[in-house]
Formats: C-alpha cells, sequence, structure tokens
C-alpha cells in the first residue's frame, strides 16, 4: 500500500511542478526544457537503466543477507558509469560555457542533461533496491523527499534564474539529495567484498539488462526525435507545447502502470524463488489482466476529462494544442503501458530479454516512416499520430511473441475482456458531462467514473480485484495477487 501512496504523491506533485516550471518559463524556454529533459531520460535509460532491472529481477531481502555480492556489484557499476558520465559532461559543459559564457548552447544544454541523467539514475536505482526489499516505508520516504527538494529547488529556480538548463540541474541535484538525505536506511549491512563474484553478477546483469536497456532507450528515443523533429519543422515553440501534453498525458498513465509493475512483478520473481519457472508465468498472467483492468479505465477517462482538465489546470499559454496533442498520445501511451507492464514481464521472468529489442525498432522504425509521410499532410499533428501508431506497432508485435507459439502466456481473456466493457459502458456515461462546463466536469465526472467502474469491478470481480480489496480489508497483513 506504502508503493501506491508513494506513487500518488509523486504523480501529484510531479504534474504540480512541470505545470509550473512551463508556465515560469514560458512555451519556448519550456520547449529546450523538455528536449533536454528527454535527452536525460534517454541517457539514463541507456546508461542506468540495466541497474535498476536488475536490482528488481535479482536483488531481495533473501539476496541481502544471503548473496552480499549481487549489492557490491551493483553499486561498484552505478559508481563507475556516474563518474565517467559526470566528468565528461563537467569538461564539455564547462569548456564551452567558460569560452562562450552561454547557457543556452548546445554544448551547455547537453552536459546538463548528462548530469540530470546521473542524478535519475542514482534515485531510479535506490528507488528499486527499497521495492525489491518489500519495504514500502523507506520507498515512500525517498519519493516523498524527493519530491519535496524538487518543488523547492525546481520552482525556485525557475523563478529566479529562468534558464532552462539551471531548472534541468536544479531537478537532477533534488534526487541526488533525496538518496543522501537517506543513506543510512537505504544501505546493507558492511561484509567483505568478493572481487570474483562481482565479475560474475557484471555478465550476469549486461546478459539480462542490455536488450531490455536497449528497447528502453528506443521507446524514450521515440518522444525525443518527435520533440526534435516538431522543432526543426515548427520551432521551440510549438515543442514546447507537444511537450507539456506529451509529459503530463505519459505521467498522468505511466505512473500508474509503474506502480503496478514493481508490485506485480515483484510478486512473479518472489514466486518464482519459492514456487518455481511456472508459478511465476502464471503470476504474469494474472499481473496482466490486473494492468489492462485498471490502466484502461484511466486512459478513458483521462480522455473524457481532458478537456477540463486544460480549462482549468493547463497554463493558458498552452491551451488548444494540449487537448490537441494529448488527445492523440493518449492510445499510444496505453499500448506502451501494456508493452512495459503486461508484455515485457513475460520475457523478464524467462531472463530471455531479446525480443523486446526486436519489438522497439519495429515501432520506431514505424515512427520514422509515419514522421516523413505525416507531417506535410497534418502538420504537428501528425508527429503525435507517428510516435501513437509506433507505441501500437510495437506493442502487437511483442503480444504476438508472448502470446503465440509453444511457449505462449496464457491471459485471462474474460476479465481482459470485462475490464474492456466495464470501461465503454464508463466512458458511455460520463460523455455527456464532457459538454458541461470545465468545473463540474471534474467535480462531477471524476467521481461518476471511479463508482461507475469500481461497482462492475465489484459485481464481476474483474481480474480478481474484489477479492484482493475484499482480503485487504479483512486483514492489516500482505495480500499476494491471485
Amino acid at each position: 500500500m506504502a508503493v501506491i501512496v508513494a506513487f500518488v504523491l509523486n504523480a501529484g506533485l510531479n504534474f504540480v511542478v512541470g505545470l509550473l516550471v512551463a508556465k515560469l518559463l514560458g512555451p519556448a524556454q519550456f520547449g529546450v526544457f523538455a528536449l533536454a529533459t528527454a535527452g536525460a531520460v534517454v541517457l539514463n535509460t541507456l546508461l542506468f537503466e540495466w541497474l535498476r532491472l536488475s536490482a528488481t529481477r535479482f536483488y531481495s531481502g533473501r539476496v541481502r543477507v544471503e548473496e552480499p555480492w549481487i549489492r557490491h556489484g551493483l553499486d561498484r557499476a552505478y559508481l563507475v558509469v556516474a563518474l565517467g558520465l559526470a566528468a565528461s559532461a563537467l569538461l564539455y559543459g564547462g569548456l564551452d560555457l567558460a569560452a562562450n559564457g552561454d547557457p543556452q548552447s548546445r554544448a551547455v544544454v547537453t552536459a546538463g542533461a548528462a548530469l540530470v541523467a546521473v542524478g535519475i539514475g542514482l534515485f531510479d536505482y535506490h528507488a528499486a533496491l527499497a521495492r525489491a526489499r518489500f519495504d514500502g516505508g523507506l520507498y515512500l520516504r525517498l519519493v516523498a523527499v524527493k519530491n519535496a527538494f524538487a518543488f523547492v529547488t525546481m520552482a525556485g529556480t525557475a523563478w529566479f534564474y529562468p534558464e532552462p538548463v539551471y531548472v534541468l540541474l536544479a531537478g537532477g541535484i533534488s534526487q541526488a539529495l533525496a538518496v543522501a538525505f537517506l543513506r543510512e536506511p537505504l544501505r546493507d549491512s558492511p561484509t567483505p567484498v568478493m572481487r570474483v563474484r562481482r565479475s560474475e553478477t557484471w555478465r550476469l546483469f549486461l546478459v539480462y539488462g542490455l536488450p531490455l536497456i536497449a528497447a528502453n532507450g528506443i521507446y524514450q528515443f521515440m518522444p525525443f526525435l518527435n520533440r526534435w523533429s516538431i522543432a526543426d519543422g515548427s520551432g521551440f515553440t510549438e515543442a514546447g507545447y507537444f511537450s507539456l501534453a506529451a509529459d503530463v498525458a505519459s505521467r498522468s498513465l505511466g505512473t500508474l502502470g509503474t506502480a503496478l509493475d514493481l508490485l506485480l512483478f515483484q510478486l512473479a520473481v518472489r514466486a518464482e524463488e519459492h514456487l518455481g519457472r511456472a508459478a511465476a508465468e502464471e503470476q504474469i498472467g494474472r499481473n496482466a489482466a490486473i494492468v489492462v483492468a485498471l490502466m484502461l479505465p484511466c486512459a478513458a477517462g483521462f480522455w473524457v476529462v481532458l478537456p477540463a482538465l486544460q480549462a482549468l489546470v493547463v497554463p493558458e499559454a498552452f491551451r488548444g494544442p494540449f487537448a490537441l496533442y494529448a488527445g492523440i498520445l493518449i492510445p499510444g501511451l496505453f499500448c506502451l503501458a501494456l508493452t512495459n507492464f503486461a508484455l515485457n514481464p513475460v520475457f523478464q521472468i524467462r531472463r530471455r530479454t531479446m525480443p523486446v529489442i526486436g519489438a522497439a525498432v519495429f515501432g520506431l522504425a514505424v515512427n520514422g516512416l509515419c514522421l516523413v509521410l505525416l507531417p506535410p499532410s497534418f502538420g504537428p499533428a501528425g508527429v503525435a499520430v507517428a510516435q501513437s501508431a509506433g507505441m501500437a506497432a510495437a506493442m502487437l508485435l511483442l503480444a504476438v511473441r508472448a502470446l503465440t507459439g509453444p511457449q505462449r502466456i496464457a491471459l485471462p481473456w474474460r476479465e481482459i475482456l470485462a475490464a474492456t466493457g466495464a470501461s465503454l459502458v464508463m466512458v458511455v456515461c460520463l460523455l455527456p458531462l464532457r459538454q458541461a462546463g470545465p468545473w463540474q466536469t471534474l467535480a462531477f465526472g471524476i467521481p461518476l467514473g471511479m463508482l461507475v467502474y469500481a461497482a462492475l469491478v465489484w459485481l464481476f470481480d474483474i481480474a480478481g480485484l474484489r477479492g484482493i480489496v475484499a482480503a485487504r480489508l479483512r486483514s492489516d497483513a500482505p495480500v499476494p495477487v491471485a
């Protein structure tokens, strides 16, 4: 439960901070900031994601005590990569800043993105360690402290020094400060370092993580490529419009998906550890149904309240393009969530992660082809269509690989169809409110949508959620998903 609370807190504060920074910087400066942020995410994915993924897959409360070389190998690998990237960034950006004095030069912004990637990687790695221990309280504190630092540093920097690179660096520093603040509970007990074991663990991490890194890097490169395409063709102001819509939509949908994945995948890992591979794959199938049952109504509900959200929350300078871009991006972001949180775990639990690269490359190819064909006819909106098309294509290809053949995963299709039907009923009930005023839409639409969908879930026990909630209400003890 603490993990869910942490993600709700993280999503809410990220949303507020993102809108505040956008308002203080303005569309053009926010476009530069968003492009640099996308670059930082790509760098973090390429260089540090293998550590987070390895911590999630190979670290646990038992491993913490019985196999301390796993943590030693993770720590040393992060230190080596982080020092190399930070030194390169400081040298590259510092020399350019000293020579030209321009904080918006390409070299300085690139260096800032690299330093932020170090901070993001540090935070994500330690957050993964806390979740792998099933220490929800520590994870909640880590997220809360990070968001408090981020709000103060990023909003303050945007107010006093409205330069994109300074705000970017403030965000990276806030993540590192959170880890430093909680360094004691995040540590493991001191144990002798086993250098032979360290080299073995590095090989294990790389073989497992490299395909996932490549795939995730491609998925992060897609929005970076699309933002760059808009900036190149229509200017940084239009890129700012696109970026705010993409950031808000991806955080609104991706945060819940990530929270579910962090809980559900650890249950699959624990099932494998105690009951074997077959039990783990059975758990993966149940997890996929839960992901669909919770992500689909969120995506549909977000689309329904989008005009109201734009009218009440989005800075005035971004209105109009925000709803257009976000509405086009929602289907693609939903497909990406299914790829990451329902299909990728099939290959992660088997430790055969190469198929995720093929799906990601296919998605990037479709995205690139659409970038060539659509913008001449549809303008910048064609770029948003290209992104959604690429993510949908990647999901479909990976689904074919996971759900066909002799090793196909068994999914509870009845639960998935029931969730789809319940989401459709919810949308039909909410559509009349879309024509009402923004306050009425948000005030009545969100509670009504939750009530309608929850009633259908409870009535038909969709994805077994009624049993999970009932068990949680009866006992404070952790309840396995079944």
